[in-house]
This record gives C-alpha cells, sequence and structure tokens, in this order.
C-alpha cells in the first residue's frame, strides 16, 4: 500500500503561469522523489506600471512516501 503526501509551493516566472508551475515542479524535484502529479490550485501575477512583471502558480505536487523497513 502506498502513501502518498502533498505540498504545496507557488512558482513565479517573467514569462508565463504555464512557466511558473514548470518552476515549482522543477525546484521540488531537487529534493523529492516519485512525484506523481501536480495540480495548479490558483494563479496571480504581479503587476508593475500596468504591466504583468513575474507570473505565479499556486500548485499541490504529490509523491509517494518512501518506506523503511
Amino acid at each position: 500500500m502506498a502513501v502518498v503526501k502533498i505540498i504545496e509551493l507557488i512558482g513565479s516566472s517573467p514569462i508565463s503561469w504555464d512557466d511558473a508551475t514548470k518552476n515549482a515542479l522543477a525546484e521540488a524535484a531537487k529534493t523529492i522523489k516519485n512525484i506523481r502529479s501536480v495540480y495548479v490550485k490558483r494563479v496571480n501575477a504581479k503587476v508593475k506600471d500596468n504591466k504583468i512583471v513575474e507570473y505565479r502558480a499556486v500548485v499541490k505536487i504529490a509523491f509517494v512516501v518512501d518506506r523503511v523497513n
């Protein structure tokens, strides 16, 4: 039986919300193994001088917890 843990992260990008999601996943993958899914909970953006300067994606990442025997 597998145990799945879910964490919530915020990714950011100057390019797009898609890129912000990918950045969050890439950072998580540096320290977490067995990632199974990513769920985009919400998106928002930082605005300066009436232009988007940073895209942000709040994501939930699910991964299988390794068992220690």
